[in-house]
């Protein structure tokens, strides 16, 4: 007999067929590779039982001067600042009226209120706090509508509806009492407009790209989503949702104050309308728009950079006396994303690379062009991380270390082969320093949110990927564990544990691991296999008797297809001998197991609560078995 080790290359290669990729992994999900060989990843765990409203798209952690450790957190619907599991909103104002603009009407047995505000200039969906108001003499006091509402629906340009609710959220329904107007003291405060939690397609006229389609079809072909971006300028907090203002939070005011305009900042002088990326350097503290208006213009130039005077976030207008500035980029159609390096700032447009470098008073910011040629998925598709630059294209993946490269990757068909290229726009990137990886998490085709992830590991130089739903990530940089959104609208801490505890309740990860097709001996002739060694640790376990489960799955020829029994659904044509699956647990030795076959595959899953484990090298006790089936 010969013991035939069970010995594959960390990463997984999908780009072979699963023969051709003899000597390698071939499927993955929710296992990692250190030092060349294969673990489960860490579990999840939420931050607090709080939540927050729509989906997350950005985060952002950072420390106050008073020692606030703060995560920002922009969604669709709202920005909020997360501090000790609580979540505060801080969503800017657009607009407040004068005591007295906003009246209300009600119907006798409807929850329905028209709220009437000439000029209102709101849209379905946006959100709207009164206060001032006093009771409209029956059902709708005063308290039901002093409080934040969501505006269901637009009568007009100067009315507009909600639904009456108690401070619990409950309906209430209008009685015959309610004939008052509210009161000549209400004021409304408008927060700034909701955005799509996904891209939505136009349709009708004047959808599509000019010259395709039917007559005078042109513009965008979507309605964008809703991202933001944000840097810290000192303690306080610069930021923007693409195509609006940019936007200030000044944390003297305390996680209760609102943000506000920059434009509204005493001194205030210059500042862009509009912008697509807010930015702050790291050095030299200067803020940034990429993509904003030209000075005294209001139209947005999407590949225009604009900058303020260093250490002054309110003066935008150049002068002898400072160094604000604009510079305009010529290659592409749109900047993308912006990410600070080591000593320059690394800007995407959607087809080239450049690098801003500060050239010092009087010229400001100079741009290099590094790149041509590529593509960039998303803003949210590229980080910076081990002094080099990776992203996402729209085919293929790249990285930048003083030059642009194309970055190989062994499972390019498996996810570029399979990913909506209608969402690519949530496609987000993000690093897990621990463990030497770069995290892409996107959408597959046909979903209409982020559901798969891929992993480069730069220090392996090896690729995997798995199954998983988040929607913003952020690193360990300030908090112990990194930090993701969820689309159960609250935030994990990850590599906490070994469970998912994204609800409050610890359910088990299920981890998986499949080889290529390898052959036993010579691959010539049939091989019995009649003993394992599994080689497993289960160190790091909180289960009192942690298990994986190991299966040997044999093939008569390479390509013949796995074994399947006829009464699950299997082609039993296909049948060479059974498939072995045994648990492996902490202290298994050996299994004697009997599978026949020429070539065979290796399997290892995972399936409880409480269970870490890391693979070794398995061996297999072979022997001869003739040469037909």
């Amino acid at each position: 007999m010969v013991m035939q080790k069970l010995q594959f290359k960390a990463g997984v290669d999908r780009e072979s067929t699963a023969y051709a990729a003899e000597g390698q992994w071939y499927e993955t999900n929710k296992v990692r590779f250190r030092r060349g060989l294969p673990e489960k990843i860490g579990g999840w765990q939420r931050l607090s039982a709080n939540t927050y409203l729509g989906v997350a798209r950005s985060l952002h952690n950072w420390a106050t001067l008073q020692g606030q450790n703060l995560v920002a957190l922009g969604t669709n619907l709202k920005y909020y600042l997360e501090r000790g599991g609580a979540y505060y909103d801080i969503t800017p104002l657009r607009d407040t009226t004068s005591a007295g603009d906003v009246t209300f009407s009600a119907s006798t047995g409807s929850a329905t209120l028209t709220v009437s505000d000439t000029a209102h200039g709101a849209q379905q969906g946006d959100y709207v706090t009164f206060s001032g108001a006093v009771s409209l003499g029956g059902d709708i006091t005063a308290t039901v509508l002093n409080q934040e509402y969501v505006i269901d629906s637009i009568v007009d340009d100067d009315s507009y509806t909600i639904e009456a609710k108690d401070t619990n959220d409950n309906t209430v329904v209008a009685n015959g009492a309610d004939t008052n107007n509210g009161g000549a003291s209400v004021v409304g405060a408008y927060q700034i407009p909701v955005g799509n939690e996904i891209e939505v397609p136009f349709t009708g006229w004047g959808a599509g790209r000019w010259g395709f389609g039917t007559w005078g079809v042109g513009g965008a072909t979507v309605a964008p989503m809703r991202l933001w971006s944000q840097s810290n300028f000192g303690e306080d907090l610069f930021f923007a949702f693409r195509g609006g203002p940019p936007l200030y939070w000044d944390a003297t005011n305390g996680v209760t104050a609102r943000g506000v305009y920059v434009a509204s900042l005493g001194g205030a002088s210059g500042v862009p309308t509009v912008t697509n990326i807010a930015f702050v350097s790291d050095i030299f503290r200067f803020a940034f728009c990429f993509g904003a208006n030209p000075l005294g213009e209001s139209a947005l130039d999407p590949m225009l950079i604009r900058w303020s005077d260093q250490e002054d976030i309110t003066n935008w207008t150049p002068a002898a006396t400072n160094q604000a500035g604009s510079l305009r980029l010529s290659t592409g159609t749109q900047l993308v994303c912006a990410q600070q390096a080591r000593q320059e700032i690394l800007v995407w447009s959607d087809s080239a690379l450049y690098g801003l470098q500060y050239l010092g008073a009087p010229d400001g910011w100079g741009a290099q062009l590094l790149g041509e040629n590529i593509t960039v998925a998303s803003p949210n598709a590229a980080v910076y991380s081990n002094n080099t630059a990776y992203w996402m294209g729209n085919d293929k993946f790249y990285y930048y270390d003083g030059t642009v490269k194309t970055l190989p990757c062994s499972i390019r068909s498996y996810i570029f082969d399979n990913i909506n290229k209608n969402q690519t726009d949530q496609v987000i990137c993000g690093t897990n320093e621990q463990f030497d990886e770069i995290w892409w998490f996107y959408p597959s085709a046909g979903a209409t949110s982020n559901d798969r992830y891929a992993v480069y590991n730069y220090v392996e130089d090896a690729w995997y990927y798995g199954n998983l739903s988040r929607s913003a990530w952020i690193d360990a940089d300030l908090r112990d564990y990194p930090i993701a959104a969820t689309y159960s609208n609250n935030l994990v801490f990850h590599e906490f544990g070994t469970d998912c505890n994204e609800l409050g309740t610890a359910n088990p990860i299920t981890a998986t691991l499949t080889s290529a097709q390898f052959d036993l001996g010579d691959g010539d002739r049939f091989m019995l296999v009649n003993r394992v060694l599994p080689d497993i640790t289960f160190d790091n376990s909180t289960a009192d008797t942690p298990s994986a489960t190991m299966s040997l799955i044999p093939l008569q020829n390479a390509g013949s297809g796995y074994y399947s029994p006829a009464s699950a659904g299997g082609n039993s044509q296909n049948t060479v001998s059974r498939i072995t699956t045994t648990p492996i647990e902490a202290f298994t030795g050996e299994v004697y197991t009997r599978v026949r076959g020429r070539q065979m595959v290796f399997k290892i899953e995972s399936t409880g609560l409480g269970v870490a484990w890391k693979l070794g090298i398995p061996r297999i006790d072979v022997r001869p078995d003739g040469r037909r089936g």
